[in-house]
């Protein structure tokens, strides 16, 4: 199973939350991955703050990470999923639509606690802030 990790997640990981570091090394490496999107959305957050600190945190996890392309499959799925969604009176931010397309397009399980997605038909979610 392949666990793609939202954006709170990863702030999870660098705060260092102990249910979050629980269920991550219970998990092989090769079985995570992130969103370009989040990728995206981590070097933003680098760039606004400019921490030395933190970017000797996350530089080093982007380059380890497995980060998935956001493609045109991805793209369709979201176009489709935002049109029943919005028909439905759900609305959800673009980045958050946009990483739970790519979650579902490639199967993976959303890590997240973000409740917002919840409300997205067909993806899977596992809260890790959550004891196991």
């Amino acid at each position: 199973m392949m666990y793609m990790l939202d954006t709170n997640t990863v702030s999870d990981i660098v705060r260092k939350d102990i249910g979050v570091l629980r269920h991550l090394k219970s998990i092989s490496p090769n079985n995570i991955c992130i969103s370009g999107i989040t990728a995206a959305e981590i070097i933003y957050g680098l760039e606004k703050r400019q921490s030395t600190k933190l970017n000797q945190i996350m530089l080093p996890f982007l380059e380890a990470v497995t980060i998935y392309d956001w493609h045109y499959s991805v793209a369709r799925c979201h176009g489709k999923l935002r049109a029943q969604m919005e028909k439905q009176g759900f609305i959800m931010g673009t980045l958050d639509l946009m990483i739970a397309a790519h979650a579902l397009t490639e199967n993976c399980t959303l890590v997240t606690s973000d409740k917002a997605f919840n409300m997205v038909p067909g993806l899977i979610i596992q809260n890790w802030r959550e004891s196991i």
